[in-house]
């Protein structure tokens, strides 16, 4: 966790400065986050199969091919969502892990994966190389309710539990000081909002850059 922080701050520092090229940097973190992420599913699948409740459905799942997406095309949307719901997400989920899969690689994908994440976004905005639209935070929080709906006609149908809508981690987390079903689900909708507009402040840029990514 320290080494994601410090690597997240320095290549930030280095791409801002133009000390490093921005589009190599965004496309070998692009490719490393899309090559950890096959190699995972290759292994995981072929250890512990498919079936209904080991899809790649979790949040993070979905942020990190979206943070791929805005590494390699710097599409808006994928930028946007990758930078803060991915950042919120991939933050808690390395601060408090839920590991179910024995085993080192498991231990390095996952920490490799969502640090990846946050590495990735953290260069991509505070680098800027890439720069938020005004209504960003409401656009990934409307595509985030969305995402959570269908998941959860997913879990109704599969008897799964993605994004953990049924239930609670079975690990410690921070849902555990949230309240009951479903209570937490409303607390930490409201968290993820209020950390989602902490994230957009410092990443809004000036006029002239909101002016571009607009454009862009």
């Amino acid at each position: 966790m320290v080494a994601t922080a410090f690597v997240s701050a320095l290549l930030a520092i280095l791409c801002r400065k133009k000390l490093l090229p921005a589009r190599p940097v965004r496309l070998t973190l692009g490719f490393v986050l899309a090559i950890n992420e096959i190699v995972w599913l290759v292994f995981h699948y072929s250890h512990e199969g498919l079936f209904k409740t080991n899809l790649p459905l979790q949040l993070c799942d979905l942020t990190a091919w979206l943070t791929i997406l805005g590494c390699l095309t710097l599409r808006p949307f994928a930028v946007e969502f990758s930078y803060l719901v991915g950042m919120v997400s991939a933050s808690l989920s390395l601060l408090t892990p839920d590991l179910v899969i024995p085993g080192v690689y498991p231990i390095i994908y996952f920490f490799l994966g969502h640090g990846g994440i946050v590495i990735a976004v953290a260069t991509l905005v505070y680098g800027r190389i890439a720069f938020l639209r005004p209504g960003a935070v409401w656009r990934s929080f409307g595509l985030l309710l969305g995402y959570a709906v269908v998941i959860g006609v997913v879990n109704r149908i599969l008897g799964a539990n993605y994004m953990y809508l049924c239930h609670k981690p079975s690990n410690p987390t921070l849902m555990d000081q949230m309240g009951p079903w479903p209570v937490y689900l409303i607390v930490s909708g409201a968290l993820a909002l209020t950390l989602f507009w902490l994230l957009y402040l410092p990443a809004r840029g000036s006029r002239a850059q909101r002016s571009k990514a607009t454009g862009a």
